[in-house]
């Protein structure tokens, strides 16, 4: 091969490369861009953390550093002590805005799997005319989150509806005595990331809002009861240090 060949071979190996890198780039532009850890599995390894709008809609993005969604619990046949593998954005946005009693706590959109117990009610993820048998299908929820020292030094819990109260819940709420919502927005998961689309009435105060990206397992209490759902184990924040710093369309 002549040198002005090579000249030219080199070249466009030069151009595809750049625009792959460019490619790359815009995929994980923006947001919250982390890098890759040395000590957390590959599938919850989170490099990047998005929110952005389109109209009405929010797009709630995650990207890690290996196979988005490869890693599932494995079922243990019971609900108690039964383990959620979640990717979770938690956020500013108020509870109010999407059906709780306004500041209930941290409001939070995420997307998990446990295979021990169904809580979509409304929905049958995996298609086979049974719409209780779907958890370990990955599917989204909104989640208030406080602290509570039952569950461990600093450690989040979803939060606990007490005997006998009536809180302001959304349409949606699949019944258990915790401030979930089981909207039915499904994730899509290409490759290292995940996506959710995800209507709301008013845009504006997502566009305010601010937000983290988290990816962790949680825990439903052996003894089903106050705290009944309580995060265990953080695989990683995007932050570093759950300040919430991320801009949403910035």
């Amino acid at each position: 091969m002549k040198v002005k060949q090579l000249s030219q071979l080199a070249m466009g190996v030069a151009l595809t490369l750049g625009a792959s890198l460019v490619m790359a780039h815009q995929h994980h532009s923006g947001g919250i861009s982390t890098k890759p850890g040395k000590t957390v599995k590959a599938p919850f390894d989170v490099i990047h953390t998005k929110i952005s709008t389109e109209g009405n809609v929010a797009v709630f993005h995650m990207a890690v550093s290996g196979k988005a969604g490869a890693s599932k619990p494995t079922k243990s046949g019971k609900l108690a002590g039964s383990t959620v593998f979640s990717y979770v954005w938690p956020t500013t946005l108020d509870s109010s805005s999407v059906g709780f009693e306004s500041k209930a706590g941290i409001l939070a959109f995420a997307v998990t799997s446990h295979p021990d117990f169904d809580d979509t009610p409304l929905f049958d993820e995996n298609g086979d005319g049974n719409p209780n048998n779907d958890g370990n299908v990955w599917h989204s929820h909104w989640v208030v989150l406080q602290p509570d020292e039952a569950c461990g030094k600093g450690a989040l819990k979803v939060v606990d509806i007490p005997k006998d109260a009536k809180p302001k819940l959304p349409k949606t709420w699949p019944g258990l005595p915790i401030l979930i919502d089981s909207p039915g927005w499904s994730p899509i998961f290409k490759k290292d990331s995940l996506q959710v689309r995800v209507p709301f009435d008013d845009i504006g105060a997502v566009n305010a809002a601010t937000f983290d990206g988290v990816t962790a397992a949680l825990r439903v209490n052996a003894s089903v009861h106050n705290p009944l759902l309580c995060v265990v184990d953080v695989f990683k924040v995007g932050s570093g240090d759950l300040s919430l710093p991320g801009k949403v369309n910035k």
